[in-house]
């Protein structure tokens, strides 16, 4: 039975992919911050209509208590969000939001359905269509903002639009019999509506995520491109303030060319994947690994890496003393590397670059070819 729930739960409310849960969240709570706005002035807005309209025949608690605390709530809301307009700017922060938000417009919700059956139940015939149109305008709008939190879109549904629905439904009289039908079907459409616009929202951020993906990443290797690189270090060199330096290293591949023309370019290929496996092994999540293009690649590695910066040529080139079975050919290759240090050695991109390529460049000049040299 917990597996059958669990499945329809996931049939309902199907898991955000985890590529794209931390877009969906910054997205979602933006979206629903934005419209919340709009949604708490109009229901505070409309407070006054509904104190005008209401039914003598219900308790003072009734008629003008749960207006006025379901008014003075959502003006609350309304300034809270006016003033807090970044919230949804940090995935954790995000999540929060949407969270209090699900919280929020349940409770308002549970107050504005209490009002509406306690209504109807002792409204005189004239006047009970009031209370489930009223109740269908508010939590049909609120459901509708709540598209990207779908579990607060359904648990708003069962809170709001079931109770009403319900004893329409039982009254018997013809009128609440049609009416309550029509607001289930009502539901139910802007259910559907609800559910594909949020799989849109998922499957555009999937595309977005694949076309950077696409954008940042080599098609050969795998490995971050030149592109990426620049970008990952720029925000270690935005970092100005901390102490802790990083480095750069360029590597130049020796003796790939020859196999390229023994072996053809496609075990050529072959080798440039099995040489990225190597380093990304070394690196792993300590350093940032990218092919710059050809046989030359560049490691970056961060503030707070584990991996010394003064070991990380060693360590490089170590990777590459074991020889390649590519394509039954046994091939051996070595490496000409250069680092560059922040900010010893040069506190701009161009400046770490160039340092880096000239001591690339010097360690090419020496023998044996597996050498390397720092600036």
């Amino acid at each position: 039975m917990k597996e059958f729930f669990q499945l329809l739960l996931q049939l309902i409310v199907p898991p955000v992919p985890e590529k794209v849960r931390d877009d969906f969240a910054v997205l979602g709570a933006s979206r629903l911050q934005n419209q919340s706005r709009l949604l708490s002035l109009a229901m505070a807005f409309t407070v006054p209509f509904v104190l005008f309209a209401s039914d003598f025949g219900t308790t003072p608690a009734v008629r003008y208590g749960i207006p006025i605390a379901v008014g003075t709530t959502c003006f609350i809301c309304f300034i809270s969000l006016i003033k807090d307009r970044n919230a949804s700017g940090d995935p954790a922060l995000a999540r929060q939001f949407m969270v209090e938000a699900a919280v929020f417009s349940a409770s308002v919700c549970t107050l504005v359905s209490i009002w509406c059956v306690v209504g109807w139940w002792n409204a005189a015939p004239s006047l009970k269509l009031f209370y489930p149109f009223t109740l269908a305008a508010g939590s049909l709008t609120t459901i509708y903002c709540l598209s990207t939190v779908r579990g607060a879109a359904i648990l708003n549904i069962v809170i709001g639009i079931f109770p009403i629905t319900l004893l329409m439904l039982l009254s018997g009289e013809r009128i609440y019999i049609s009416a309550a039908v029509s607001l289930i079907m009502v539901t139910f459409f802007l259910f559907r509506m609800v559910t594909q616009q949020n799989n849109q929202f998922i499957n555009l951020l999937l595309l977005q995520n694949e076309m950077k993906a696409l954008a940042e990443t080599d098609p050969l290797t795998g490995l971050y491109n030149r592109r990426a690189l620049s970008v990952f270090l720029e925000k270690e060199i935005a970092q100005e303030e901390s102490e802790e330096t990083f480095s750069v290293a360029l590597i130049d591949l020796d003796d790939f060319k020859p196999v390229n023309d023994q072996y053809g370019h496609a075990a050529g290929d072959k080798l440039l994947v099995e040489v990225s496996k190597r380093f990304q092994s070394i690196c792993g999540d300590n350093a940032i690994v990218a092919r710059m293009g050809g046989d030359e690649f560049a490691i970056l590695v961060p503030r707070g890496s584990s991996l010394p910066h003064d070991q990380i040529a060693k360590q490089l080139i170590s990777a590459l003393d074991m020889p390649f079975n590519i394509e039954g050919h046994v091939v051996n290759i070595g490496a000409s590397i250069g680092v560059a240090i922040w900010p010893q050695d040069g506190k701009t991109a161009k400046e770490l670059f160039e340092i880096a390529d000239q001591a690339l460049y010097a360690a090419k000049e020496e023998e044996p070819k597996r050498r390397l040299a720092r600036a």
